[in-house]
């Protein structure tokens, strides 16, 4: 059992409990819950931003491209984009599948979660403005462009489901060492390892605060490995992080969706 931050619905504040990341349980009151046995609110309060091109695999696979127009050469500092509030989802909510597309993909990210101000960070004590690790699903539609923010692709409503927690960084003993995988209906399509991030964590976090600031409930998602898998509606997604837990959404029509949002 590790110690981790959760936001129970209809709870005002968030609540530090005792959770067992292997069996993505939690203990409440004496009693133990599987994370989508109750409901759980997204556990962070700041800006979600996503880093495109950290992963080694994915990064060989624009490496061509970049060397050609409109890129022209490999970018120097990290590719940043931001998931605003409309997007934010929950362990065991829905993905909106839009009535423009018929595919989705599925973004196994690693999420670092601030717990005070971050600004001009360096490398050695990056992880000491770290209150913890959670997951993020960082969902996009299918798109080939990294040239121009993909905010029609990655902005949809619902499309970054979040936690089910977020674990106590003492609990972590190196961010860049944790499995990652993806199981869609049940079978295993996509498995990395943060030990294949180009930047690695206290890295980005000192590159990025050289030119912007991070504040307490930010969330940075380190990235997105190569081979992301592609799901559509009815496919149930789960994506474990080690020493975590897992994130289990199913995928829906929009439709489908919005009426389940407005009752």
């Amino acid at each position: 059992m590790v110690n981790a931050f959760l936001k129970i619905s209809g709870m005002p504040h968030i609540t530090e409990a005792e959770v067992d990341p292997v069996n993505n349980t939690v203990i409440l009151n004496g009693a133990s819950y599987r994370a989508n046995e109750i409901l759980l609110e997204a556990p962070i309060s700041g800006t979600i931003y996503g880093v495109l091109l950290n992963y080694e695999g994915e990064y060989e696979k624009y490496r061509e491209k970049m060397e050609h127009p409109p890129y022209k050469e490999p970018p120097k500092a990290p590719i940043l984009y931001i998931k605003p509030a409309n997007t934010l989802n929950i362990c065991g909510g829905s993905i909106p599948l839009p009535q423009d597309a018929s595919h989705l993909q599925m973004g196994a990210a690693l999420g670092v979660v601030f717990g005070k101000m971050a600004t001009k960070v360096n490398v050695e004590n990056a992880l000491d403005y770290v209150v913890g690790y959670t997951i993020v699903n960082d969902v996009t539609i299918p798109h080939e462009s990294i040239y121009r923010p993909a905010i029609k692709e990655r902005a949809r409503d619902g499309f970054s489901p979040i936690g089910p927690w977020v674990i106590d960084k003492k609990a972590i003993d190196n961010p860049n060492t944790l499995n990652i995988q993806v199981e869609v209906n049940g079978n295993l399509v996509q498995s990395n390892h943060t030990g294949n991030l180009i930047r690695p964590v206290e890295q980005l976090i000192a590159d990025i605060t050289d030119f912007m600031t991070f504040y307490p409930g930010d969330v940075l998602l380190v990235g997105v490995p190569e081979n992301a898998p592609i799901v559509t509606a009815g496919d149930k997604v789960r994506i474990e992080i080690e020493g975590i837990g897992s994130l289990e959404n199913s995928v829906v029509h929009e439709n489908e969706w919005m009426r389940g949002a407005l009752r």
